[in-house]
Order: structure tokens, then sequence, then C-alpha cells
């Protein structure tokens, strides 16, 4: 860790592979009002680091530096911050997409982005929640409204947002259907999952009908198909901000409710996420963890779509 006015950064000048990344010093932030001046301790790798890495996405050209979830202490906070305190454990994310920056040894950002970190988890817990959960619980929870019973389906669900939607679903009290190739099935079972469907082997549109909600990571055909097995006045939420209105239409058509989201910040729902991790509801499954400088290596693996759970970079 870096003392006085600079900090090291996890940065690139263009867009490319793994190998643009570079650590960088920078100047350290200082909160301004109603923000928290942060010292991340762990930040988690996400599919949306290495799809901006390369083709810049939402935020265009660099030089950026990625990263959006984190979990670290409270170091310095800006006039008018009454719910934090230097020396806090704290944890939340960013506000998506535009308030990257999360994979740097500083962060400052608004207060009302982050809750209190369970003391029941690390910071390697923690970093690895935020814009997972908030994706999963923002789709199951604020736009599906999961009640106790119903049949809800979750695609690819050992993955970072859907092992942990698995989880909120069933404190929901909800059915949990998975799908995932078969070698991850165990697993999800071991965190809940009432039933799995080995995609490879399976199409879940032959054997799924009835189903209240769709969790859908996975966008194009799947988006499609996960609107016919629902039961009329059923919903999928999609978590692929972006497609054709076809998927509306074919709603419409059938009978039944299409959303398309993107994951926001929320103090309030951290709130609720840091209250299922306290009683041991909520766990993620941490596939690897990277030291922060070797945050290419980490890109490289999650590039792969092999990994189940969420992948971790430490700062210290």
């Amino acid at each position: 860790m870096n003392s006085g006015s600079t900090m090291r950064a996890i940065g690139q000048q263009e867009l490319g592979g793994a190998e643009v990344l570079e650590i960088f010093m920078a100047e350290r932030p200082k909160p301004r009002a109603n923000e928290v001046l942060i010292r991340v301790h762990a930040a988690s790798l996400n599919p949306t680091d290495w799809k901006h890495r390369a083709t810049g996405g939402f935020l265009g050209s660099p030089p950026f530096v990625l990263g959006w979830d984190l979990s670290g202490t409270v170091e310095d906070v800006g006039v008018g911050v009454a719910r934090f305190a230097p020396g806090d454990e704290v944890f939340g994310m960013l506000t998506y997409p535009f308030g990257h920056g999360a994979h740097a040894e500083y962060v400052s950002a608004p207060a009302r982005f982050f809750a209190h970190k369970p003391t029941e988890v690390d910071h390697a817990q923690a970093g690895a929640l935020p814009l997972a959960s908030l994706t999963a619980w923002q789709a199951l929870v604020e736009y599906a409204d999961v009640q106790p019973g119903q049949r809800v389906l979750i695609h690819a669900a050992a993955g970072g947002v859907g092992h942990l939607a698995v989880q909120i679903a069933k404190a929901r009290g909800a059915y949990v259907i998975g799908t995932a190739s078969e070698p991850k099935h165990e697993f999800l079972r071991s965190i809940g999952a009432d039933e799995t469907i080995d995609y490879r082997s399976t199409d879940f549109a032959d054997v799924l009908s009835d189903i209240d909600v769709v969790l859908d990571t996975l966008g194009d055909d799947i988006s499609m198909g996960s609107l016919r097995v629902l039961r009329p006045g059923g919903i999928v939420v999609s978590i692929r901000p972006t497609g054709p209105q076809e998927f509306y239409d074919e709603a419409d058509q059938l009978g039944v409710r299409a959303l398309r989201m993107l994951v926001d910040s929320s103090e309030h729902n951290m709130r609720e996420i840091a209250e299922l991790v306290s009683t041991g509801k909520l766990r993620a499954t941490i596939a690897q963890s990277f030291p922060f400088t070797e945050a290419a290596e980490a890109h490289r693996l999650g590039e792969t779509n092999r990994t189940v759970g969420k992948i971790v970079l430490t700062m210290d």
C-alpha cells in the first residue's frame, strides 16, 4: 500500500486483450460532499470488465480503470456523510456503467452506494458480491417479485450472477431450476437448486412449462425460448439490456411479460443483501482469487467462461 497522495491502479491505454492492462500510479482521490474515500481490500471481476476492456462498451475509448464492485475500509468522509466514519468496513457497487474505477487501491464515491460489510465474511467474500448480487436481487425481487412456491428458472446458474440468484430465489421460498453443464449440477444442488438441466444435452424449452419467473443471463435464443416456458402472466427478466424488439412482441402475443434491465447502485438493496449474508442464506463461491498485480491473468481466466462463481482481486 502506498502512502502520500498517490495510489496504484489497473488501467489501459488501448482496447484489446488482457495484455493491455497495466499497473500505473494515479492521484489518490479525495472525498467530496456526501462521498466516502475507501481503501479497497478486494474487488471482483465480472464479464462486463473483460467486455469493456476489449470493446470499450459503454465507456468508449480508453484510458480508463475498470471495476465496479469492492469491499474495503473507509479512510475519510466528505462533508455531510452521516452513515459512515473512518474505520468502518463497507461493501458496494460504484454506479454502473459510468462510475467504474474499483480496480485501484482507493476509491471515492457517494456514501449511498455502500452498506456495512457483514462481519460474518471477509473482504474477499464481500468484494465478490455487489454487482452480481445486486443484479440477481433487482431482477428477482424488485422486478419479478418472486414469491414462495413459485417456479423460477435461472440460466447459467453456476455463473457469477446465476449462483447468487439461486440462493436469493431459495431465500424467497421459490422452487428453483438451474441450467448448467452436468459437471456443475452437484454444486447447484449444494446451494439449493431443486432441479437441474444440462443445457448441452437437453433443450430447456422441451422439458419445462408453467414457469413463473425466468432469469435470462444469456440473451438471444435463450430469451425467446424462455418466453415459451412461462405460465400466462409469467415474466422473463433479461440482464442483457439490448436486443431485438421481437422479444417484447413475442411476449405480448404469448400473454407473458418481458423485461430487460441494467443493474443499479442501491444502498437499500445492499443492506438487504448484507442481511442474507449475515443469516447464512447467501454466499459467494470464489472460483479463484488473484493478487492485484495479476489482474491480466484474472481476466484471462474469466474469459474462458468455465468458472464456477466469482473471480476476485485482492489489494493487500
